[in-house]
């Protein structure tokens, strides 16, 4: 592995799953998407926000050291305490702020994996990271098993479980009026995901996944990925299509008997590292983490 990449890996996975020693230094960047719908990019998994009458409304809350500067830079457009929070995984980037944000008498939802990956707590291998068994005030207190609908401030939300995508719990939300989705960690921006096949989360999964947000989707949706730059349709074709062609490329070699050292050694994504592999993992760290998932 490159030494720049196994800088960029080491420091991502860090901000990931371990963000108190950053905390002081990360500025929470407010992105507008559509009206009352904004992005909160800050450390960690985008936060989806929207406003309005009825209440404000978030999808995912980062790390627990940066929910002062998230509930801010909610405050800051006009929202207020969430009165909803929504969880599209149960990863820490995703969740950590849930315990502060459930103290606040924020309702927590999300796929009912998610529950039980943080009741149980967990442990990422790959990178050594570990999870105690989360507070009962950081649980999700609704969960569903296939899809939900929330009705508020005029808006019809609509979340859907993708099964065996970035994890088994993972759910994408649509705001319906608004043409805006928000695809949760599905989606990595302009570079190779992490998969999290121990969790079950699969290659296969995360294609099958995109297709379904690509055929809710049109030339107007914008896309708020789970990582990486504000989105839309376009960017997410290109990304489905390049883990479709991993995909197809893994699985042949390991029908073939190959193991992940073998399919390394054969360069099979080489020529995709100069567009995907520059940010979080070059393709033969990229294939030591998915090949488990590669099925």
């Amino acid at each position: 592995m490159k030494k720049t990449t196994l800088l960029l890996t080491t420091l991502l996975l860090g901000l990931l799953f371990n963000a108190s020693s950053y905390a002081k230094e990360v500025t929470i960047k407010v992105i507008p998407v559509a009206d009352h719908i904004y992005m909160l990019k800050g450390q960690g998994g985008n936060i989806g926000l929207f406003t309005g009458a009825d209440g404000t409304f978030i999808i995912d809350d980062q790390f627990a050291p940066l929910t002062d500067k998230i509930l801010a830079a909610i405050k800051s457009v006009g929202g207020d305490t969430p009165q909803i929070l929504l969880n599209t995984h149960f990863h820490g980037d995703h969740t950590g702020g849930n315990e502060h944000i459930g103290q606040l008498g924020t309702t927590i939802i999300a796929q009912h994996h998610v529950r039980e990956r943080l009741q149980k707590g967990s442990e990422i291998k790959e990178f050594g990271m570990k999870a105690p068994p989360a507070k009962k005030v950081a649980l999700p207190t609704i969960t569903f098993s296939k899809n939900m609908h929330l009705h508020i401030n005029n808006e019809t939300v609509i979340a859907t479980y993708a099964p065996s995508a970035h994890t088994d719990g993972d759910s994408f939300v649509r705001f319906d009026k608004a043409n805006v989705i928000h695809a949760g960690d599905i989606f990595f921006n302009g570079f190779y995901p992490f998969i999290d096949g121990a969790h079950g989360g699969s290659l296969k999964g995360m294609i099958d996944a995109a297709d379904v947000i690509l055929a809710l989707s049109d030339d107007k949706t914008v896309i708020i990925p789970g990582h990486g730059p504000l989105s839309n349709r376009a960017e997410l074709q290109q990304y489905r299509d390049m883990l479709a062609t991993a995909y197809q490329r893994l699985l042949k070699l390991k029908q073939q008997g190959m193991s992940a050292e073998q399919a390394i050694a054969a360069q099979p994504l080489q020529d995709l590292d100069a567009k995907w592999g520059k940010v979080m993992f070059n393709s033969d760290r990229w294939i030591e983490i998915i090949y488990p998932a590669v099925n």
